[in-house]
């Protein structure tokens, strides 16, 4: 989550050093493999208990949250910046006279509301800043036929899942992100559904944990640093390094690597990072705890985030663009100090939903009261057993604390 903060900040060059830099996979296969293994945790029992039916019907409320929280989500950024821009305060106030809804592709919605509207509803325009979510909502789609499929045979569930991956490769599966042009979704969920997939299958049992043994460590260590001159810019960029192979290279094996599709790259290279990471973090997280106070509250706080990870995704982008407008109105875009603070109060604001979110998903108000000692004592005694005994009803005053 905080990654993809980071990487959605406007000209923010924290996103130099974020995965994505240095390998082929970066947060967004994060995002889609730890919500296979969320997916599976919350939508697998269902379907073990009450049946194939209710399981579906509570996928499909599932898609109806993620498809208005997406809706709501992207009019809040393109009316919000619009009212911005139209304004004119960014000029006034601070001589900014950078259009911020063209950087996000936005006036469609206004020039051109007959065919946006109806796109935006029916997700045949999915402008890039808004894509995740429309492939989440895709993929949820697909855990039916997947539940229902291993109940006759897991490798069956597999094959589908692979097959689904294969056709996408070829451009036989794809959405189109527009309604005026031919351009398909950023993300193709038909390809992306094997990485989630790949973290439904590990939390479903489908697929053991693998073993913790130096050979595979290794490996893994070679896979990531192997990948690093093709992926890393400083290699091939021609006003970097400007190595000439790394570029050929990179540019031979595009198809392997690439985002849209989902390119065999991207899946071995995280992968090699997940196992990095799962050994690591021990299984249980075992080696993450017992390393002090400071620290143990360090991962309390990074797993609550983790834990509200769709309303801290869908504040992340919010905040992202606002971060990005304070920092330009005081001119801080190539500034160290502005830069720092609209990435650090980012993730205080991030944190924040996170705690709100998660204190409203308590339902608090169901809880019983908490009640003092004082007012304890202040309770009216109850009625003697003599009178309870001849059918005698308590007074008004001794029933209401029952009742409160």
């Amino acid at each position: 989550m905080f990654i993809i903060y980071v990487a959605h900040v406007p000209w923010n060059w924290w996103t130099l050093w974020i995965p994505a830099r240095f390998g082929f996979s970066d947060a967004t296969e994060i995002f889609v493999f730890c919500s296979g293994m969320a997916s599976a945790l919350a939508f697998g029992k269902i379907f073990d208990v009450h049946g194939w039916g209710i399981g579906a019907a509570r996928i499909l409320h599932r898609m109806w949250q993620v498809y208005w929280a997406h809706i709501g989500q992207f009019l809040v950024i393109a009316v919000g910046l619009v009212m911005i821009h139209e304004s004119g305060y960014l000029s006034r106030c601070c001589d900014l006279t950078q259009d911020y809804v063209v950087s996000l592709n936005l006036w469609h919605l206004f020039d051109n509301t007959k065919v946006a509207l109806p796109g935006i509803l029916t997700l045949t325009w999915v402008p890039n800043y808004f894509d995740i979510l429309p492939m989440y909502i895709v993929i949820l789609a697909l855990i039916p036929a997947v539940m229902l499929i291993a109940r006759y045979s897991v490798p069956g569930a597999f094959a589908f899942s692979i097959a689904l991956w294969l056709a996408s490769q070829f451009d036989l599966l794809s959405l189109p992100a527009e309604p005026w042009s031919d351009r398909e979704w950023f993300f193709n969920p038909f390809a992306w559904q094997m990485l989630f997939f790949t973290g439904f299958a590990f939390m479903r049992g489908w697929i053991p944990a693998p073993p913790v043994n130096a050979k595979l460590i290794w490996f893994c260590i070679a896979v990531v640093l192997a990948t690093i001159p093709f992926a890393y810019f400083r290699f091939y960029g021609q006003n970097n390094w400007d190595f000439a192979w790394a570029r050929e290279v990179r540019e031979a094996i595009r198809p392997l690597w690439i985002k849209t599709e989902f390119g065999l790259f991207r899946y071995l290279h995280f992968l090699a990072l997940a196992y990095l990471g799962w050994v690591a973090a021990g299984e249980g997280g075992k080696h993450l705890l017992g390393h002090g106070v400071l620290w143990g509250r360090f991962v309390r706080v990074v797993q609550k985030v983790g834990q509200q990870s769709l309303a801290v995704f869908m504040a992340s982008l919010v905040i992202a663009q606002a971060a990005g407008l304070l920092r330009d109105m005081v001119w801080g875009r190539g500034e160290w100090i502005p830069q720092i603070l609209s990435n650090l109060f980012g993730f205080l604001a991030l944190i924040a939903v996170a705690y709100v979110v998660g204190w409203y998903k308590s339902e608090p108000w169901r809880k019983p009261p908490k009640v003092s000692s004082s007012s304890a004592s202040d309770r009216p005694s109850p009625a003697p057993k003599d009178a309870m005994q001849e059918g005698q009803r308590p007074s008004p005053k001794a029933k209401e604390p029952a009742l409160t």
